[in-house]
């Protein structure tokens, strides 16, 4: 039987205390009644002997000690699941906001999740294709890997984002089902709108649940909305053998949420003002990525987030970079000279690539050709900073040659068009196509076989 309480003991932002409280759970859901009419929820953060602290989703506008009846549901925050849910549009906390109905499914799910069995979990094979070739020809993305992308603010991400929900797929070969769970945090309406009408434009929408926090929305939601999507995704990809891309921007307006409610709380604060347990937090998040034995179905995680004042040793991208498996990051200089997506390619890289790539999965040479095109593109930043100090004219012909890479290797292979959507073999052949503007003996990275093969391949 649930007991209803009248009254709350203290008020404080987006926090209340409620005094003599019986047989409640951490994370347990909370229903409000305020004035009678109004309704809200809310959910338990923390419980010392009677005395219940509760995070208010809504805010606690119109609430005070006295006009407030509490409800204890007795169950934590759950979400209704459904492989309807792919070609519809949720709030942060996921409550259908496409007018099209509420999602009818008897099956509900705890969205704290699980983290996944180490002993269950396959190790990450096979691609996915992004169709943008500084991502899939140097730092490729692998099923059930977590690879975030670093950016600054004013830097393309959300266009890069996009490009991407258009873009991926498993390959082209490929009749594994695919679909996308797209969660945006603190955004701006006009942000979420550039999603909304560029997935709807593209016709990817119907294999995309999106899941959207607003900047005006309360800041508790956005504490929830990324655990949503994950439990959404978890459940299409281990009940319904689906391959799930998770796509999270921005990482940083969590983070950043998480600092305020904990300041609410009176937590003494870490780094920056963040919590201690922020690592912690982060990390139940990332984790949820994976592959598990025995299922056909995958959940690969591309976070997003945006560096404060492009330092990468903040503590976001600092803690975010020791979970996951790599990192994608967008450089200011780069989208400076128009380069889009100004991706930087000598910090980035992808720890899991080696498994993923290669015979059997790409072409036998990419792997060679990846490393070739890093060491390379480092010459070309020797080249320019020797150039910077004693002048272009007096370089050595090689370093010329390097400058001269480095222009195209810019303009051609990272840079791209918004639309331009790259099959893997042509990532491959413009990777040669620059690679032959250098000396054949510059080339030591590459197996001689490899080289025989494709270096002369169109030289005929």
């Amino acid at each position: 039987m649930a007991i209803e309480y009248l009254g709350l003991s203290n008020i404080n932002g987006p926090l209340i205390v409620l005094e003599g409280v019986e047989n409640a759970f951490y994370e347990e859901i909370v229903e409000f009644v305020v004035e009678g009419n109004q309704k809200k929820i809310g959910r338990i953060v923390e419980i010392y002997e009677d005395k219940a602290v509760i995070q208010v989703f809504e805010g606690t506008e119109n609430m005070s000690l006295t006009n407030t009846h509490t409800k204890l549901t007795g169950h934590p925050m759950e979400v209704a699941l459904s492989p309807d849910m792919l070609g519809r549009t949720f709030n942060g906390i996921g409550e259908p906001i496409d007018d099209l109905g509420p999602i009818t499914s008897t099956l509900r799910r705890n969205i704290n999740g699980l983290p996944l069995n180490p002993v269950k979990r396959e190790y990450p094979r096979n691609y996915i294709r992004t169709g943008i070739s500084a991502i899939d020809g140097l730092t490729t993305l692998i099923r059930g890997q977590k690879l975030p992308i670093f950016s600054g603010n004013g830097l393309p991400h959300d266009q890069l984002a996009a490009q991407i929900v258009k873009q991926a797929s498993l390959g082209d070969d490929s009749d594994e089902q695919f679909a996308i769970v797209f969660a945006a945090m603190g955004v701006k309406h006009d942000v979420a709108e550039f999603f909304r009408r560029t997935f709807e434009e593209s016709g990817v929408a119907d294999h995309v649940a999106m899941f959207l926090n607003l900047a005006n929305d309360p800041v508790v939601e956005r504490l929830i909305t990324p655990k949503v999507a994950l439990t959404v995704a978890e459940y299409l990809a281990f009940e319904k053998n689906m391959h799930i891309l998770v796509i999270l921007t921005d990482m940083t307006s969590f983070a950043e949420a998480m600092r305020e409610v904990s300041s609410s709380k009176g937590e003494i604060p870490s780094r920056k003002g963040f919590p201690g347990y922020l690592y912690s937090e982060l990390a139940t998040i990332y984790e949820r990525a994976g592959i598990v034995e025995g299922v056909n179905g995958s959940v690969t995680q591309l976070p997003i987030l945006t560096m404060p004042n492009d330092d990468i040793t903040h503590p976001i991208p600092d803690l975010t970079g020791y979970i996951t498996e790599g990192q994608i990051v967008l450089d200011r200089n780069l989208h400076g000279q128009s380069v889009y997506p100004p991706i930087n390619i000598l910090p980035s890289l992808s720890r899991l690539m080696k498994d993923g790539i290669g015979k059997g999965y790409t072409r036998e040479d990419h792997q060679d050709l990846a490393n070739q095109l890093f060491s390379s593109y480092a010459k070309v930043g020797e080249a320019r900073n020797l150039a910077s100090v004693i002048g272009e004219d007096e370089l050595s012909p090689i370093d010329k040659k390097y400058l001269e890479f480095g222009k195209e290797f810019e303009a051609r292979y990272i840079g791209q068009g918004m639309e331009e959507n790259r099959t893997i073999e042509e990532t491959l052949d413009l990777g040669w196509e620059l690679l032959r503007m250098l000396p054949r003996e510059e080339l030591d990275r590459i197996d001689t076989k490899i080289l025989e093969r494709f270096y002369e391949k169109k030289e005929a």
